[in-house]
Order: C-alpha cells, then structure tokens, then sequence
C-alpha cells in the first residue's frame, strides 16, 4: 500500500490516491478581488480545492471533491503524515470529522487553515475512511506538499487583495444626496465606490435595480424632475462598468414614498435618496 511511503501503521487493505512528485502541481485557478482558488489534482480520485471569498471575516473552505461522491456518510479521520525524505518524523493525528453521502469532502474554517500549513511545511494530510462498497477497505488520500510553495504565495497574495465586504454586504443599499443636487454626499460616494468595485469584478450580477427619491422642498414636478435626473446620472454610471442596459432598470418616485418627515432638514436629508438593490445569477 501506497501509504507505507509515509511510515504509517497498517489495519486494513485498501487504495492510497496521492500524486507522484512528478504529478504534483498546484495551480491558482481564480485570482480576483471576489474570490481566490488554489486547486490540487489527485490522480484517479478527484481534486483538492482551497477558496476563499470577499467577506468582512477572513474565511477559508476546503472541499475535496471526489469523481465518486459518497455513498453512505463515513467518519474520516485527518492526519498529517510526513514525507519519505523526512525520516525520523512520525505521523499527527489533526481531526475526525465526517464527509456526508453525496457530497464533496469539506472542511472549513480554522482547521481548513491548519490544512494549509501542514503542506507549507512540507507534510502530506491525509483523509481516511472506510470504503462505502468495499467495507472491508480503507480509502487513503493524501494531499502532496510538493511544488507547493510558489502557488500558495500567489494564493496568500490573492487573499490579502480580496474586497472586504460580500455580496450580500451591498445587495441592497440605500445612498442619499445633496439637497438640490444630483451628487451623493461623500459617505454614499464612498459607498457607491465599493457597490461598483464588487460589480466591476464579478460576472454573475444580472440585475441593478435603481429607485430615486426625493424631499418635498420644491414643488411636485421639480422634484420629480430632479428624481429623474439623478437615476439617468446613475443609470450611466453602471453602464460605465461594463453592465448591458437590460439589466438596469430605473423607477425615479419624486416625492412619493417618503421614509422620514419632510417637516424638517433631518427628514428631508432621509428622503433624498437612491435605493439600490443588485441581483445574481445562483448556479
């Protein structure tokens, strides 16, 4: 058995899938500001795959996806083993966990960053369970630490480039502007700058819906006028980015709909607002 290269103890028969040292390679297959992969073949099984996403929290998933998805949930256990040309160094035992019938293998979190450094210094985690068909084997895969490094410093780089906040941190979005004016005062400035980075990169936003108010400091057909002005400025601005017309759609409100008292300067600055609301494609 395969797994003997790593000094570990024997009970069952079974198959090891790792790669060979000429077969291993590591390759950072999405490097944006929204999302960072790092991918690891393994021969005859399936691949390994690190991801992390924008997101206000630092985040890291691990999924080991299989050519054969599970076909009953097992208990897996995850050790770090040592290399060949490591002699002396035993194996480590790290988590049990369970990978789920018909799912890919995941690990998440701090134990998926722990993933990460045993292979940054050189050792090989390994997965064990007990084959699904054949009860009496044991399925071993491991992941292989060679030509590691240089993709996982582009990973790292990936990670530290990623945008601080999530889809769902700016699907919906309320920005105000100057009184009379068509500009955003600068907190929604900033904020709009963020909505149009995320949107800049990403692919699957297949709907921008913009609705503009305004305050009842002028007349009914002034401020729809300046309702409708406003939305047209915004309207180009995401059609600056890259996004078709069909999938920006602009209602301007004037002074309906108020959200606040228009009695007095405070409620005013409430109601003169944008209301931005962004939908993606879920594959």
């Amino acid at each position: 058995m395969l797994l003997s290269l790593f000094a570990a103890p024997q009970t069952l028969a079974g198959r090891h899938y790792v790669a060979t040292p000429a077969q291993s390679e590591w390759q950072v297959v999405v490097d944006t500001p929204l999302e960072c992969r790092l991918v690891h073949g393994i021969p005859n099984y399936g691949d390994a795959q690190f991801s992390s996403r924008a997101s206000k929290k630092i985040n890291l998933d691990f999924e080991l996806k299989m050519r054969r998805p599970m076909g009953e949930t097992r208990s897996v256990n995850l050790v770090s083993m040592p290399a060949r040309w490591m002699p002396g160094d035993v194996a480590e035992r790290i988590t049990q966990m369970q990978f789920f019938k018909q799912f890919d293998g995941y690990v998440g979190g701090q134990m998926a960053w722990a993933l990460l450094s045993e292979l940054e210094i050189g050792r090989f985690p390994t997965f064990s369970y007990r084959d699904w068909v054949n009860r009496d084997k044991q399925i071993e895969v491991s992941l292989s630490a060679v030509s590691f490094q240089n993709s996982y410093n582009q990973f790292s780089a990936c990670i530290d480039n990623l945008l601080p906040y999530s889809f769902e941190d700016i699907s919906f979005t309320v920005l105000n502007f100057e009184q009379g004016s068509e500009e955003l005062n600068k907190p929604s400035q900033q904020r709009l700058t963020q909505i149009a980075e995320f949107v800049r990169y990403s692919d699957d936003i297949d709907l921008v819906l913009l609705a503009t108010y305004s305050d009842s400091a002028q007349g009914t057909e002034v401020s729809q006028e300046m309702s409708e002005k406003r939305a047209k400025r915004l309207e180009e601005f995401f059609l600056s980015l890259g996004l078709p017309p069909d999938r920006i759609q602009v209602e301007s409100y004037g002074q309906r709909r108020p959200i606040a008292d228009n009695a007095n300067p405070i409620g005013q600055a409430q109601n003169r607002r944008v209301v931005i609301s962004l939908g993606r494609t879920i594959i």
